[in-house]
């Protein structure tokens, strides 16, 4: 069998958009975004639904705040990273019933202004203090990334030794239980020199709290990037997400208020939460499969019809090709004509 005869423009051309298809399916189903669920590098979250199934938990993409109310509150912890935007009225509206019904709410946040205004109108008592924590004596390479070694004993840290930040914040408690908490030796970096001044207040800070709102709880970490995929493996903050995580069937992973989501995996997204939807696609994949295998007759007899021309015979000589190419192409001058049948001719040969 002869085998397919391609030029150096037509395999750099068939590279070229193996590329750029690759490239385009890459873009539509991955983030770039930090703490994205579909970001899949050191500053992204793509392993906390990973975590969720280490738990027996399903994971759940919250696009949406009304998917607060699609499942039973209770058994069910949501983690909201860092919102880029506030939750306006309706969305707290569902967030605060979620919790009162009796969910778990998770909000992490450092330096961003959205999340104490909506833990704020969650009744929540605690709240992110905004400037940096750092310690210079207790940290992970870096003074911004302190090692809270102060750590209570209670349910939710079963296991948990120690949480490592990574330019965190401190968590102001107002009443509510500290999680966790900074060596006495931490401070906040009020005008953010990263360097420690006499304006800078030194002492232990908490980190985590968790209190009762409702028949639910909200818990309140002074760090979004405790749940990165970079920090997951410092001292103790997977021991920390999973213990966050276990005793639920369900984690909502909620980016309804973050940056946007690849538009591929959201679109799979949709067809997974919509049955109807997936019964339409396969019957749509299976009606083209079966046009393709057996095409009906009209579309064979349109194909025969406005198909490519069939090739002249090989045995034919010069004036045979001559009319045989007159008869298919008579609006052809004889200056083309001629010059097609020289690379036809031509061709032979090479073969």
């Amino acid at each position: 069998m002869d085998r397919p005869d391609f030029t150096y423009p037509q395999v750099v051309l068939v590279g070229l958009t193996v590329v750029v298809a690759v490239g385009l399916v890459l873009a539509a189903t991955t983030s770039s975004a930090a703490f994205g669920s579909f970001n899949q590098g050191w500053d992204g979250a793509s392993q906390l639904q990973d975590e969720a199934r280490a738990v027996g938990a399903e994971g759940e993409i919250v696009r949406n705040t009304s998917q607060y109310s699609s499942g039973p509150a209770n058994g069910s912890v949501a983690v909201v990273l860092s919102p880029e935007t506030g939750y306006g009225p309706t969305d707290t509206d569902r967030l605060r019933a979620f919790v009162r019904r009796g969910g778990t709410l998770v909000v992490a946040e450092d330096v961003g202004p959205h999340s104490n205004p909506l833990l704020a109108r969650l009744g929540a008592s605690a709240r992110v203090e905004g400037d940096t924590l750092r310690d210079e004596r207790y940290n992970y390479r870096s003074p911004a990334l302190p090692v809270a070694r102060n750590v209570s004993n209670v349910g939710l840290l079963a296991g948990v030794d120690s949480l490592t930040l990574n330019h965190g914040t401190g968590v102001d408690p107002d009443g509510a239980t500290v999680l966790a908490s900074s060596s006495s030796v931490a401070y906040l970096d009020t005008n953010a020199n990263d360097e420690l001044d006499d304006s800078d207040p030194v002492g232990s800070y908490p980190v985590a709290t968790t209190e009762s709102v409702g028949a639910g709880r909200v818990v309140v970490v002074g760090d979004p990037s405790l749940f990165i995929n970079a920090m997951l493996d410092r001292s103790d903050n997977r021991a920390f997400v999973r213990s966050l995580f276990a005793d639920h069937d369900r984690v909502l992973l909620d980016y309804s208020h973050a940056g946007r989501l690849p538009p591929l995996s959201v679109a799979l997204l949709v067809v997974r939460d919509a049955p109807l939807l997936q019964l339409l696609l396969g019957s749509l994949c299976l009606g083209v499969l079966g046009l393709w295998t057996r095409p009906p007759r009209a579309l064979r007899r349109l194909t025969d019809r406005f198909g490519s021309e069939p090739a002249p015979d090989p045995t034919l000589d010069a004036d045979e090709l001559s009319s045989f190419v007159r008869s298919r192409h008579p609006e052809w001058d004889d200056e083309r004509v001629d010059r097609v049948i020289r690379g036809i001719m031509s061709r032979r040969d090479e073969d």
